[in-house]
């Protein structure tokens, strides 16, 4: 696998040209299927699981969508890869730690993955950066067919698409978003808003998913329930929770302008001077000063071309990224003070001329919701 071509492609959640807003990071859909009349991959001998991977491989890259892009097996890959690609949320950590015969097939722009042989036998998912959840439904919904038209998938009438956790049955669909949401995490109102959605049947969780931190005030938000509605069902119902959490947000940034304003631009300033002058910064709070600064664009502290800089090293940032990219300049990363140099050394590059924090450009009334789910 040629890490240097990945990284440096353009991938939809780091060079897209798809529109940022303040609050939605990202959109994705995610569908399970099962193969008929094979054992699922937790049941499947290692043979066996060999011929379904290469069965679903053969099927698969030779779709439109995924015929220019990468077909892995993970266990050719090394932990390092296997970090990176997890870090890109383009497979999961259970696959990495899964049994052999897993493997995975990406599109050329890192906007679609299909994972093959994690809990079932395909999961396959679109990504898009923004708020999008009509385009991404489509854009998964016309791979599905293609596959479909290819494979027989397991179903039923009466329960709809089999899948080897009775969570994912029905549709077999999750959604999900990516949130960026640090006025509710600085008003201590985050826990209250989770609390809230969980009663809803919606999910939150950190970065990567399941037992993952909230590291830069970043939270995946998605559906829980599959079985008993349909996928449109599912969106609005999620769409609408999501404008919700967005409202809030919106409301607890402009309470912290109003009643908080100096300790709020305290902690966006001081981020934005430790990431010009540190020289010692681990991920969770390169992390949590990117995610302060970011809420500085929002705020119009800072011109609105240092978002897309903003998320790209949110991505960056991440020990596997950090450690290929000090490789590839011939340092040594394998340590985590010698990662915790280096990203803050990559840091300090990117804002070496970024402009300064302008607070007379600023006011409440320019706060932006960030909407956009219905395009």
């Amino acid at each position: 696998m040629r890490l240097s071509s990945l990284i440096s492609a353009k991938a939809e959640l780091t060079h897209s040209s798809a529109e940022s807003v303040p609050i939605v990071l990202s959109t994705r859909v995610r569908l399970a299927r099962n193969l008929r009349e094979c054992p699922f991959p937790g049941w499947a001998k290692e043979d066996r699981r060999r011929e379904i991977l290469e069965q679903c491989q053969k099927s698969l890259k030779a779709l439109p969508r995924m015929r220019t892009g990468l077909n892995l097996c993970i266990e050719d890959l090394n932990e390092l890869e296997q970090k990176i690609l997890v870090e890109r949320r383009l497979i999961s950590r259970e696959l990495c730690s899964g049994e052999k015969g897993g493997g995975v097939i990406i599109s050329k722009d890192q906007s679609c993955s299909i994972m093959i042989n994690e809990e079932d036998h395909l999961r396959i998912q679109v990504m898009r950066k923004g708020f999008h959840f009509r385009r991404v439904w489509k854009t998964i919904n016309a791979l599905d067919s293609s596959i479909e038209a290819q494979m027989d998938f397991e179903f039923s009438s009466r329960l709809g698409y089999l899948t080897a956790c009775p969570s994912n049955l029905g549709t077999g669909m999750r959604a999900s978003v990516m949130m960026h949401l640090p006025g509710l995490v600085i008003a201590n109102d985050m826990e209250k808003v989770i609390r809230a959605v969980n009663q809803l049947g919606i999910v939150v969780r950190g970065l990567f998913g399941e037992g993952s931190d909230a590291s830069g005030s970043i939270f995946q938000i998605s559906n829980q329930q599959t079985l008993g509605e349909s996928e449109a069902e599912i969106i609005k119902h999620l769409s609408d929770t999501l404008n919700t959490i967005v409202d809030q947000e919106h409301n607890a940034r402009q309470r912290l302008l109003t009643t908080d304003n100096a300790r709020l631009w305290d902690k966006i300033g001081r981020a934005y001077g430790i990431l010009h002058n540190s020289h010692l910064l681990s991920s969770e709070e390169g992390m949590n000063l990117l995610s302060l600064v970011r809420l500085g664009v929002d705020l119009q502290a800072l011109p609105e071309d240092c978002r897309p800089l903003i998320d790209r090293l949110l991505i960056e940032i991440q020990p596997g990224h950090i450690q290929f990219a000090a490789q590839q300049q011939s340092k040594t990363a394998e340590k985590t003070e010698d990662r915790d140099a280096y990203r803050a050394h990559m840091l300090r590059d990117a804002f070496v001329s970024a402009p300064t924090l302008d607070y007379q450009n600023t006011h409440s009334s320019k706060l932006n919701s960030g909407k956009s789910a219905s395009s």
